[in-house]
Parts: C-alpha cells; structure tokens; sequence
C-alpha cells in the first residue's frame, strides 16, 4: 500500500512531500490543476518572497491570533531553515533592504522546477486534475480524475494540503470544507487576507484617477500605522500599504459596519512645517496651483483631499488635512481578489503533528488551517513550516506502526 497520500500541490504538500520521500517514504502527491503550484508560481512573478530576515521574536507576531500556535513551529522550522533548504536546490538568496528574503533568481519557476525534479529523482508521483471530494465510509480519501467517478485512493496516512480560499482559479477554492464539517471538523469561516478595500468615490475619482499609484504615504487605522504605497482604483484603494491594515480594517468592518482609514499625503512632513508652507499668501494662484506648488501636491493627492470635503482655507485645519485624509472603508474585496485569507480548519482540531484528532492518519497543513499573515514572507514561511511539522508528524505516525490497515 501506499505510504503517504498528499492532496494539494501546493509549497505545503510539496515540502512534506519532499522530506517523505527523502526518508524513503511511498509518496503520491494530487492536485486537480492541470499543473503543480499555481498559487506559488503567481506569487513569484513580481519577486518570490520567501520568508523575512527579522527576529524571531518579533516574526513570530505578525500571525496575530495565531502567534502561540505557530511559534513552535517556526521555531522549529525558521526563515533560515528554509533559506538553507532553498540553497539545497541550487538556489542561492538574498536579503533585500526591506529585510525580505528572495532567490537570486527573483522568480519562482527555477525552484520549483529544481524541486520537482528532486521529488521525482526520489520516487514521488504526481498526479494531475485529480479532485479530493471527500472520505469513504472507511476513512480513505476519495480522489476523482477529471469527469470520471469518485474512488477511493487507500494510503497509510494522508496529508491534506488545499489551501485556503483565495485565487480560486489557481487551486485553493476552499470546496474540501463540507467534506470536514461532515466528520465534525470545525472550520472558522474564511475571509479575505491581504486585500484592498471598497470606497465610495465621487465619480470624479473614480473616472479621473482611477489606476494611479499613492506614493511615499502613511496609512493609519486605529493605533496602527504604516508607511508605503496604494492605488487608487474604481471601486477602492488598494496596494502593499493598506494590505498591511488590512486585518485590522476588516475586523472593524465586522464590528461597526465600516472602517476609517486615515491617509497622510507627507509622511515625512511635520503638521506644523506643513502649515507654515500653507501660510504663504496664494495670491491669484488657483488653490490647485498653489497645493503643486506649495507642499507639492500632485493631482490625484489634491482629489483625494477632496474627497473629504471642501479644502479648508485654514493653514493649520489644511495642513492637519493633509497628514489625516479621512477614507471610509465599506467592505474588503471578495476573497477571490485577496492575496490570501482567513479561516480554515480550527487549530484545536489537530495535535502537535497536525493530525486530525477526529480523523488519525489524516493530517493537515498550510493555509487550510486558521492561521492568517501579512505580505513580507510570511505566508510562505508559516506554509513551509505546517509542511514541515506535517512531515514530521506523518513520519512518527508510520514508525510507530499505525496505518498498517484502511484509516
């Protein structure tokens, strides 16, 4: 029979993948793209990100909720562990002045390809348009090809890995839900992670800025604060920056209906240096004119302060404008605009190794738990590092004889 079973193509079930096979281990892996890895090549195309080069410490933070979880984890598996495994490929990386970590090569696809290859030198199969639509009475997985009938795929233990519920057109369409709850899996619903927000805009805004970049501009919601870049686009506001707040706004929205977003124009710009700029008579400039070329202004920064209302003719009420444009955020994008999300299998559904308390031989990895992280690496590592620990809890469940009969 075989060893292991992995649904899920993903950096997850390919990581697992590779440590199985590297004990010597049967390993198939499922996916039911026409290719492995959608998900990951897409995040590679502007610079795969794989993990960040700060503490521990303060790493460890950025999950949030899941900070106590995942600590462990990472702890055991951390950015460095995976810079070395990276090398191992024949990928050297490098640390960016932000403190990101990337493969020289700034791109996904030579990895993946030195790493698929190493799977197949060591035995894994994989196994394409395949679908995981659930268990048989018996507990093995159904697997079913293209349009043919659901059959069960017997393994001594199973690894699922099928993402969250973000890009559904790559792979993770989150359809392995109803399957779980139906062996009384908990799943926290899934929300969107890592998105962009609607806003009313005038039709002004909309027609005349929409696709224009916001740069060198501080975000704040709340007690946090960013600095960095967003778009402006038809329907919101969009980019690194507000994707850095994004769970914050969002779990406003839950709770009031709404978000206030506070955009300051000059981050480097003190409110009282600002006004004293301001405080220079205008003369028969027109207020666009004198924004330019006063506290240098572009157009679309000038349309958004007047998107909160009529430009006050105060210099301190105009500088303080300027350093706290007020933004009123409706609704997150849907999730299939999201760069990830939030939600999946609750973490008190699975042990230490990630196996399924209410299903043995059945683990679980990667961002089908509940588990959410910011852009900056951290949603690989946090991948990595659950395809890890999997591994390690898939390989002590063989060796102490379990899944030596049907799950």
């Amino acid at each position: 029979m075989l060893d292991v079973l992995i649904i899920g193509a993903g950096p997850s079930g390919l990581f697992a993948a590779d440590r199985l096979a590297a004990e010597g281990l049967a390993v198939t892996i499922v996916d039911r793209m026409p290719s492995p890895a959608r998900k990951f090549l897409m995040a590679g195309r502007g610079g795969l990100n794989l993990t960040h080069s700060e503490g521990l410490a303060a790493f460890v933070g950025r999950y949030r909720q899941a900070e106590a979880f995942l600590s462990p984890l990472i702890g055991d598996f951390p950015p460095e562990a995976l810079a070395d495994w990276c090398h191992g490929l024949g990928e050297e990386t490098f640390t960016g002045s932000s403190g990101r970590v990337f493969p020289a090569s700034m791109k996904a696809s030579p990895l993946l390809r030195a790493w698929l290859r190493r799977l197949e030198k060591n035995g894994v199969k994989l196994l394409t348009r395949h679908r995981f639509t659930g268990f048989a009475d018996d507990g093995t997985a159904l697997i079913q090809h293209e349009n043919g009938t659901p059959e069960s795929f017997p393994a001594r233990a199973t690894l699922l890995a099928l993402g969250g519920a973000s890009w559904p057109r790559l792979g993770s369409d989150a359809a392995w839900v109803s399957a779980l709850e139906e062996r009384g899996i908990g799943i926290s619903r899934f929300r969107p992670a890592n998105c962009g927000f609607r806003v009313a805009w005038s039709a002004v805004m909309k027609d005349r800025f929409a696709g224009t970049p916001l740069k060198r501009i501080g975000l704040r919601h709340g007690e946090k604060s960013v600095i960095g870049e967003a778009l402006i686009s038809e329907s919101g506001l969009e980019g690194g920056a507000v994707y850095a707040l994004s769970a914050e706004l969002r779990d406003t929205i839950e709770a009031d209906g709404s978000a206030l977003l506070h955009v300051d124009l000059r981050p480097a710009k003190t409110a009282a240096a600002l006004a004293r700029r301001l405080a220079r008579p205008r003369g028969k400039q027109s207020v666009s004119t004198y924004l330019k070329k006063t506290v240098k202004l572009n157009p679309a920064e000038q349309a958004l302060l007047r998107e909160a209302g009529p430009i006050p003719q105060d210099p301190d009420a105009l500088a303080a404008r300027i350093k706290a444009v007020p933004v009123t955020c409706a609704a997150p994008y849907g999730i299939e605009r999201a760069i990830s999300s939030a939600g999946g299998i609750r973490l008190d559904e699975v042990d230490e190794g990630l196996m399924l308390v209410k299903l043995p031989g059945v683990f679980a990895a990667g961002e089908m738990l509940d588990w959410e992280a910011p852009t900056g690496g951290y949603l690989l590592q946090a991948c990595f590092a659950t395809g890890h620990r999997a591994a390690q809890g898939l390989s002590a469940y063989l060796k102490n004889g379990n899944g030596d009969h049907t799950q």
